[in-house]
């Protein structure tokens, strides 16, 4: 296999109707730690927008239980794209998602926000950090991955194209980032949680990294100081030199999933999708619903 077997295998297929065979592929196949990482960027820059971030710091969900919720939301996600939204996992994921958001009063103009997030961040990031950045087939089926989501969870006017969805974000955030106590708490919490996932002093400096991968928008809403600008060179480069390590990697033939990452560290014996996420005071996870799936078995690639 060559390095670019992947990506040939992508381009003879059509982003309009194998938009989710080319999600798995270049997701889990690809573009596995990016993904991870990118992902997470994006939820977390959602808790800069008062509405989401303060509603995040009210149901305490991401500070008291930050690993929990962490793996609850890599699972979720991660159902749907490994098996797809016409399969059992996939149905029963999004069923999850949208009892938990029921709970809540969420505008659609906010859930269409971190739509946008999930279809723009992991874009910028390829183009940053990853060992190739997206080719134009796997960004028009990133979007159209993404609407299908969308459209799963009673989203409305969901963007069409990768630029309106990037226009949106844009225009979005520069009106409504704000600093709110709610999200820096919240965003306070997802530091420190990924700090947790390193040992000794190695996770204040990853905090730091975490730090310096921010825009200046994302710092001055939570009120954090820019860091150092040799600090911030330092750890983007870094990122852009692991880039082109990969790039002398082999093709990845085995998919790997983020369920498989160390970083989900709260269901070693495996879980059951109906089982995930939160629920009303008062009411229990259906004990018996849903398939089990496997605990974590392999390590993500460098």
């Amino acid at each position: 296999m060559k390095r670019d077997h992947w990506l040939r295998h992508i381009e003879r297929l059509d982003p309009e109707r194998d938009f989710e065979e080319i999600q798995s592929i270049s997701v889990y196949h690809e573009f596995p730690w990016d993904t991870i990482q990118a992902l997470g960027f994006a939820l977390y820059r959602t808790y800069a927008v008062p509405s989401v971030g303060r509603l995040l710091a009210e149901t305490a969900e991401l500070t008291e239980h930050s690993q929990k919720r962490y793996d609850d939301t890599v699972l979720l996600l991660d159902a749907v794209g490994e098996h797809g939204f016409a399969s059992q996992q996939g149905r029963e994921a999004v069923r999850r998602m949208n009892q938990m958001h029921r709970r809540y009063d969420i505008s659609n103009d906010d859930f269409r926000y971190v739509l946008a997030t999930f279809v723009v961040v992991p874009k910028r990031w390829m183009d940053a950090y990853g060992w190739r950045p997206h080719s134009q087939h796997e960004v028009r089926a990133l979007t159209n991955y993404y609407r299908a989501l969308g459209k799963h969870m009673n989203i409305q006017d969901i963007p069409e194209t990768y630029e309106e969805f990037e226009r949106l974000l844009d225009d979005y955030e520069r009106e409504h980032f704000a600093y709110d106590e709610g999200g820096v708490a919240v965003s306070d919490a997802t530091l420190d949680l990924i700090a947790s996932w390193y040992p000794g002093p190695l996770g204040k400096v990853m905090r730091a990294v975490s730090v310096c991968l921010m825009d200046d928008a994302l710092l001055k809403a939570f009120g954090y100081r820019p860091p150092n600008r040799l600090l911030r060179s330092a750890a983007r480069g870094a990122l852009r030199l692991r880039g082109r390590a990969v790039r002398l990697l082999p093709p990845r033939r085995k998919a790997f999933f983020a369920r498989q990452s160390p970083n989900v560290r709260g269901y070693k014996g495996g879980y059951r999708l109906a089982e995930l996420g939160t629920f009303a005071p008062g009411t229990c996870p259906v004990p018996h619903a849903g398939t089990a799936v496997p605990a974590a078995v392999e390590e993500p690639e460098a």
